[in-house]
């Protein structure tokens, strides 16, 4: 074996509850860009992976605080500081930016889910007046709907659609330009990393963990969806 091979081992970055996170989210975000382009009778479902995108993050926030090592907030969100000395080439021994998500992506996952919260958030208000009425309309008022309905439909669509590019663009920068498979790990779990670095806790208890706040934030989406009556 030669000193660079050894240099390096498969190690546990994503926990099997953040892999299915990611690829539900996916699916999810897939079926509501169909479903509200389809429209009709199609707005029904619309409205239902909503309401599973609100579960999904819900849970990921949850995850972020008490999940895998590589998963949690801590691990990839970074000061200024950090993020500069990562574009110029000079993070520190012992760092690992790019176990996980590094600094840049990062950010990316960071707008990603506050972007996805304020469409949660303005489809639970909308009103189109033609087909679709959120189920916590009734709580707010018309103008505030209107403009909850208008971000919806506008701008909210349009920031998602350009940062799923922009991650598109990114996975395939990492693959063709850097020699990275960044598509592999988010599916079996393990990455080719530097000797030493620590893993990921994805043992049975982790996951019956996940599962548990998962069930606990679908039951109060549901409970924030009854509230409409």
């Amino acid at each position: 074996m030669t000193a660079a091979a050894s240099s390096t081992m498969a190690v546990r970055v994503w926990d099997l509850p953040t892999r299915l996170f990611h690829w539900a989210l996916v699916l999810a975000v897939v079926g509501l860009v169909i479903t509200g382009k389809v429209g009709g009778n199609a707005l029904v479902w619309h409205m239902r992976l909503g309401y599973v995108v609100f579960a999904l993050l819900g849970f990921r926030i949850l995850w972020g605080l008490v999940g895998g090592l590589w998963s949690r907030f801590s691990s990839f969100v970074h000061g200024p500081g950090t993020v500069l000395r990562y574009l110029r080439g000079s993070a520190r021994p012992g760092e690992h930016l790019d176990v996980g998500h590094n600094p840049l992506g990062a950010g990316s996952v960071l707008a990603m889910l506050l972007i996805l919260a304020l469409q949660v958030a303005s489809g639970l208000v909308v009103d189109d007046e033609i087909a679709v009425t959120g189920p916590l309309n009734k709580f707010v008022s018309s103008a505030v709907a209107v403009k909850a309905t208008a971000w919806h439909k506008g701008p909210g669509q349009w920031l998602i659609f350009s940062l799923v590019g922009l991650h598109v663009a990114a996975i395939l920068f990492y693959r063709f330009k850097r020699r990275q498979d960044l598509i592999t790990p988010m599916v079996r779990g393990d990455k080719v990393v530097e000797a030493g670095t620590p893993a990921s806790r994805d043992d049975t208890r982790s996951r019956v963990t996940a599962l548990v706040l998962m069930v606990l934030w679908a039951v109060a989406v549901w409970a924030v969806v009854r509230l409409g009556g």
